[in-house]
């Protein structure tokens, strides 16, 4: 089966601003493997309607009337949902306890809006696949801070200082892109291997560092000096 036949990854937009939504909307429905299904202008009916509609990625805003984006993807992708969905938080601020939050909430993604519709895009399908994208400059500046200040925060507070079992060298590879906020096909792209050989590594990484995401395999990385400097 070809892209072609493929289905297309079907997106619900949740922000209270109608400008924003429909941006989001032109752009992502010019794509030929994405469809919107959905709008909602508050977190409550966001809710609703990705339960309804089981879409395959939610983008949620953060300042959301009725319901916030954190909450919401709580009770859509949180720890204790039996059956998660696929959330990319896409906001307008840059704050850490805001990507904290969401990824401890289960989202697979954190985006800015000034990142560009081209990263949106590739979030949508990066989390489609069951991949993650953090903004790169999220990623960098929140995952530094973390290692200046020398305590963990709380999306990578059961991360541990050194696994059990130690990482292999290609292993190590994977682990400083990660840290760099790159997604499974940019890894694959650069150590010139498959896509099922870095979800591979990531899974025998994961295990070994005890690690729930790949933020806390990028905060290990961080704090253990493995990250490129």
């Amino acid at each position: 089966m070809n892209d072609r036949d493929r289905a297309p990854i079907r997106v619900l937009i949740a922000d209270d601003q109608d400008m924003v939504r429909t941006g989001f909307r032109f752009f992502l429905d010019a794509q030929p493997d994405i469809t919107v299904v959905a709008e909602a202008c508050d977190g409550e009916e966001a809710v609703t309607l990705a339960r309804r509609l089981r879409p395959d990625v939610c983008l949620l805003d953060i300042r959301m009337p009725k319901l916030d984006g954190l909450e919401a993807t709580r009770m859509l992708a949180g720890p204790d949902v039996a059956d998660p969905m696929r959330v990319v938080v896409v906001t307008t601020f840059d704050l850490d306890e805001y990507v904290y939050g969401a990824l401890n909430g289960g989202a697979c993604g954190f985006l800015l809006k000034d990142s560009g519709p081209t990263l949106l895009a590739e979030a949508v399908r990066a989390a489609a696949v069951g991949d993650s994208l953090v903004s790169p400059s999220v990623t960098v500046r929140l995952l530094k801070h973390v290692t200046a200040a020398r305590t963990p925060a709380p999306a990578v507070a059961s991360v541990p200082p050194e696994p059990q079992e130690p990482l292999t060298e290609r292993e190590l590879d994977v682990v400083r892109l990660v840290a760099l906020g790159h997604t499974n096909a940019e890894i694959a792209a650069s150590l010139f291997v498959s896509l099922s050989t870095v979800k591979t590594h990531l899974t025998s990484v994961q295990l070994k560092l005890s690690a729930r995401n790949r933020v806390e395999i990028a905060a290990w990385a961080w704090q253990t000096g493995r990250a490129p400097q």
